[in-house]
């Protein structure tokens, strides 16, 4: 079982680059220890997120930080032992924070968001998900002055990337959105995104194509990655894949194969927790709605109402903690009416952060044939396609799409 590429990892990064290095004339088997799509990409809000030009930063104001220092904002948790574990790499992200860091985090992540839904597209028309889509964006709905007003310097900031919204009155929001039950003040439409009703069937898709087209899909021990000669070799439920290259693409497990290979890259895990909840047959949500100051989204999805938290900073593997979901369902419960819980418990999951608020993508600086694509944070969805056709392009020795320097491996 010979191929010419090997990926670890079949999310959305994995398999987006399954198809985009297929397409160029690569043998291509796709390894993981799931299915494709039942890990991070599967527990999000499905928000192709062209309007997110603004990587996530660690918040500088000193009254910001205090809220958060309290333990019971919704939109931010913390367990104060794991903080305690993580400060350097806390020091690290508000470094990067800086005005000038946010700058260049932005300008860095740029080309791969501008083009985060032409290439989703693309890939949506290949593999006939149109049913999946709803091209209406999102709203940003805000329940006080000051919220509005951190909003609106929010949305200012990004119309200078060339992303487009509609500022939203009150009564126009209440046109647009009927069942919201206490009207917020307003809210900013964001109108370029692109959702999906249900993001783990998404990727699932897109692995079908894969599979289609020739690919292989393996189940396998990514830690078992081993060197052979001028080959790579992974174990799998089939025995063992030989291949010239491989591509690391495990998001928030991809340091299980990195650290014993010697790479010390400064990846974290911010966590995060979804419910499902029933649909009252007279309510209909046009679009994904997030709560500005609450930090939780509530999106259609086809399992009913899909809430997505804000972040929870605890071990990887440390026990869940529910407080989160409950005090986002309590506000959301104000704004929509919800259902019963469809779950039988809130889904976890984990995004995979870097300090600086960009990705490595591109070759193993000390190891020949060995490739990643790992770190995307809040935004794996978003920028599998891009990402994937950014890699395919390096490894194919192709001209890339955007230029490649800002997410190296050995800027760390």
């Amino acid at each position: 079982m010979r191929y010419d590429v090997m990926i670890l990892g079949a999310g959305a990064i994995g398999v987006s680059t399954a198809l985009h290095l297929q397409s160029r004339g690569r043998s291509v088997c796709l390894i993981d220890r799931r299915a494709p799509g039942e890990e991070t990409s599967y527990g999000n809000a499905g928000l192709i997120e062209r309007a997110s030009v603004i990587p996530y930063a660690m918040p500088r104001r000193l009254s910001t930080l205090l809220r958060y220092s309290l333990n019971r904002a919704p939109d931010v948790r913390y367990s104060p032992l794991h903080l305690a574990k993580m400060g350097g790499w806390l020091f690290q992200y508000w470094r990067h924070s800086s005005r000038e860091g946010l700058l260049r985090a932005t300008k860095a992540m740029l080309p791969l968001i501008e083009s985060c839904v032409v290439e989703h597209d693309y890939l949506i028309g290949q593999a006939r998900l149109e049913h999946l889509v709803n091209r209406k964006g999102w709203i940003e709905v805000f329940r006080t002055e000051k919220g509005r007003e951190a909003a609106l310097i929010s949305a200012e900031s990004a119309a200078k990337y060339g992303v487009h919204y509609d500022v939203l009155d009150q009564t126009q929001l209440r046109a647009q959105e009927p069942h919201l039950l206490q009207a917020p003040i307003g809210g900013v439409h964001w109108r370029e995104p692109t959702t999906v009703s249900d993001p783990g069937a998404l990727v699932k898709g897109y692995a079908s194509l894969f599979e289609q087209r020739g690919g292989r899909m393996a189940i396998g021990d990514a830690r078992s990655l081993m060197r052979s000669g001028d080959a790579w070799v992974v174990r799998t439920s089939e025995g063992p894949i030989t291949c010239r290259q491989a591509v690391v693409a495990l998001g928030p497990w991809s340091d299980q194969i990195f650290r014993p290979l010697g790479y010390r890259f400064p990846l974290a895990v911010k966590r995060g927790y979804h419910m499902h909840y029933e649909k009252p047959e007279e309510v209909e949500l046009g679009c994904p709605i997030l709560d500005f100051e609450g930090g939780y989204v509530l999106a259609p999805m086809t399992r009913g109402i899909r809430l997505t938290t804000g972040v929870e900073l605890a071990g990887s593997d440390a026990k869940e903690n529910w407080r989160q979901v409950d005090q986002a369902e309590a506000l959301a419960r104000k704004l929509v009416p919800l259902g019963a819980r469809v779950d039988p418990k809130p889904w976890l999951g984990r995004r995979p952060c870097l300090p600086d608020m960009r990705p490595i993508i591109g070759s193993a600086p000390d190891h020949s044939g060995l490739w990643f694509s790992f770190g995307h944070a809040h935004h794996g969805l978003t920028l599998g396609p891009a990402s994937g056709r950014l890699l395919a392009e390096i490894m194919t020795g192709e001209a890339p799409f955007c230029d490649p320097t800002p997410y190296r491996a050995d800027r760390f």
